[in-house]
């Protein structure tokens, strides 16, 4: 892992996380390549943001749960191929319930080059401090669904306010929010703009710089 990599949770006391892709719980249905253990990896970047954002949620009663960070480059390929398989129906009324595989390239829910590969975007959501329940915010991660734009109708008031609270405390820490997703966020001044990583998701630690 390059030296400008971290784990989350050694660089966010406190911050609580579920590698999807490191599971069976996410739109492939298994584990995804790349993702070897249960851990998100992001820049050092992204782990500072995210703490001002971790300090920023708790004000309100809130932490954060992180579902997705790093994504190597081979996961994002992997999805591409899967895409391209027929369908078996085991993943599709939870997370596209109403188009197919290959639609969800061509509308916008995955890419090709994913912005997570570059190592400073996360997938996110709040939990109530209090009581440690996810706060209901009108989907799941990786419902690839217009419901889960930012604006979307459909969703209750509690829900459309519980998003505006993800989203002005991740714009608050410099990060910008993806229309299509709920869930997603960039950070601004990235510093990998322009490079898609592959290395895995591991329990290797950082290498020292020489």
């Amino acid at each position: 892992m390059r030296d400008d990599f971290v784990f989350l949770d050694e660089s966010v006391p406190g911050v609580r996380w579920d590698a999807k892709y490191a599971t069976w719980d996410n739109f492939t249905g298994k584990p995804v390549d790349g993702y070897q253990v249960n851990r998100i990896v992001g820049t050092k970047a992204l782990c500072a943001a995210l703490e001002s954002a971790q300090e920023k949620a708790a004000a309100l009663g809130f932490g954060l749960l992180v579902w997705d960070g790093y994504r190597p480059q081979r996961a994002v390929d992997g999805f591409l191929r899967w895409s391209q398989q027929p369908e078996d129906g085991r993943t599709k009324p939870r997370h596209y319930p109403n188009i197919d595989r290959a639609e969800m390239f061509e509308q916008g829910y995955v890419a090709a080059r994913s912005g997570h590969s570059r190592g400073s975007t996360v997938d996110l959501t709040l939990y109530h401090l209090a009581t440690g329940e996810l706060v209901p915010m009108g989907g799941h991660h990786d419902l690839m669904d217009p419901i889960s734009h930012h604006g979307a109708p459909g969703i209750t008031p509690v829900e459309a306010r519980n998003r505006r609270h993800l989203r002005s405390i991740m714009e608050a820490c410099d990060f910008r929010a993806y229309d299509r997703e709920w869930w997603h966020y960039t950070l601004n001044g990235e510093p990998h703009p322009d490079t898609y990583f592959d290395f895995p998701v591991t329990w290797a630690r950082p290498a020292v710089a020489p």
